[in-house]
């Protein structure tokens, strides 16, 4: 009984800072600490994007109660989790609209939706009595990360900042404001996570 309440306890911290790293970009947006050009909008969106992922990595290292959440979650669950990022189709519709620039929004829209897409599959897959392969499973987490890499890396490179070397007349300025911006100061580095706890899952073999 004390083991199950120490669990539930540990889901319900994490839980709460989840909540709270939210609220954090949510205020971030709002107070506009990204407005501006020049090079420190585009530090701090990189900033905010590998700060709660390398946290992550370290806690999950030297953190046993985190280790124990972490391998206790359903990898169906945290794999159907990816739906979410269907929500990047907005970015082809921006860019429909000619307020978002091509060599951003088409990678980043159209690599969100497939991941988003797919993911339902993956997790329907693994309902199923026959074993799913797992290099096909690790492959499709891989991609999943790169599509996110590159989504930023781009939104980066296509930004009003010294960085940003393939910026045109049209502005990233819509993905760094509320509430768009809340996909990569939040969603980017929730979902990267998401893939790094499947991904360990299948190292540690906790197939669900």
């Amino acid at each position: 009984m004390c083991t199950m309440n120490s669990s539930i306890g540990n889901h319900k911290v994490l839980i709460g800072i989840i909540i709270l790293w939210f609220f954090l970009s949510l205020g971030s947006l709002l107070f506009g600490v990204f407005d501006g050009d020049g090079v420190k909008p585009a530090l701090l969106l990189i900033l905010y994007v590998l700060l709660p992922i390398g946290i992550f990595v370290v806690s999950y290292l030297n953190s046993v109660p985190l280790r124990e959440v972490i391998l206790s979650l359903n990898l169906r669950v945290v794999i159907l989790a990816q739906t979410v990022r269907m929500i990047g189709g907005v970015f082809l519709i921006l860019y429909g609209l000619g307020l978002l620039p091509a060599l951003f929004a088409l990678p980043a829209g159209l690599g969100d939706l497939a991941i988003g897409m797919t993911a339902p599959i993956v997790a329907l897959v693994l309902l199923t009595k026959h074993p799913f392969p797992a290099r096909v499973l690790i492959l499709w987490n891989v991609l999943g990360i790169l599509d996110l890499v590159n989504a930023v890396s781009l939104g980066i490179l296509t930004s009003s900042s010294p960085l940003g070397i393939f910026a045109g007349e049209i502005s990233i300025k819509p993905v760094i404001s509320f509430p768009l911006g809340l996909i990569p100061t939040f969603g980017v580095p929730l979902t990267v996570i998401l893939h790094v706890i499947a991904l360990i899952k299948l190292k540690e073999n906790r197939m669900p």
